[in-house]
């Protein structure tokens, strides 16, 4: 089976999937096109919508072949990207555990499955990238891709927009959001309408990490997780610059 499925692949009889993949894929496709509860993210469901997205499927995130199976995803949704769509994105989903644990270790086992893929990367770091995370113009990067990675866990609850029955990630391409932001007024416009729709989906209030990328103030990473409450990290948890500056 191919690493990178689109959603309308998940009914193909010929491309058979484990039930708990079709699952997924669909209690995703119910929150990107619920009318009444509306996802916050307006160019993800417009993604979902144009079929930009690509869907990848990996072991529980405590499985120790998660992180290699996830680089393995990344690298060949990387490869392609471009020719997926203007608003293209790849959504991972995690096969789920029995039960759910509290939101703190799903934290430290997102953190863990991007040090791991990280560890395989054998592109050089991109120049223009800051390799420490403490730096405003940081993001994570995999074969020479930037990305804005996003995690949904089953253990959240005050926090419906990082709510998902399974633990999935969403890795958006710079690229994607360099197209996005070079209409200023169109993303000025919708930009009011994302936080209406996050104020309507989440009980909690929007979290204080919410800002824009290289703005003043802001730390890229705390946005990738955000916990169930206003609390973030005392430290980025990511430690590549660290493992490669020890090792030379």
């Amino acid at each position: 089976m191919p690493l990178l499925l689109q959603y309308t692949d998940i009914e193909n009889e010929e491309l058979p999937l484990e039930a708990w993949k079709k699952d997924a894929c669909r209690r995703f496709a119910a929150k990107m096109t619920d009318r009444e509860a509306r996802f916050p993210c307006i160019p993800a469901t417009r993604a979902f919508a144009l079929g930009h997205l690509r869907f990848g499927f990996a072991p529980s995130p405590w499985d120790g072949s998660a992180g290699p199976e996830l680089a393995e995803i990344i690298a060949e949704y990387g490869r392609a990207s471009r020719a997926f769509g203007d608003y293209s994105s790849l959504v991972v989903f995690f096969e789920a555990e029995e039960n759910v644990r509290e939101v703190l270790a799903y934290e430290n086992a997102f953190w863990n499955l991007l040090n791991q893929v990280s560890r395989l990367d054998r592109t050089p770091w991109p120049e223009d990238i800051p390799e420490d995370p403490e730096q405003a113009l940081w993001e994570f990067c995999y074969d020479g891709e930037r990305y804005f990675v996003y995690c949904g866990t089953p253990a959240h609850t005050s926090r419906q927009s990082r709510s998902f029955p399974y633990f999935m990630l969403a890795l958006t391409p710079r690229w994607v959001l360099d197209q996005w932001n070079a209409y200023p007024e169109k993303a000025a416009e919708i930009a009011p309408r994302i936080r209406a729709r996050l104020a309507a989906y989440d009980t909690a209030p929007a979290h204080p990490e919410l800002k824009p990328y290289g703005s003043q103030g802001n730390l890229e990473y705390k946005q990738y997780f955000l916990r169930d409450d206003d609390t973030s990290p005392a430290g980025c948890p990511f430690h590549r610059a660290i493992t490669e500056r020890a090792g030379k």
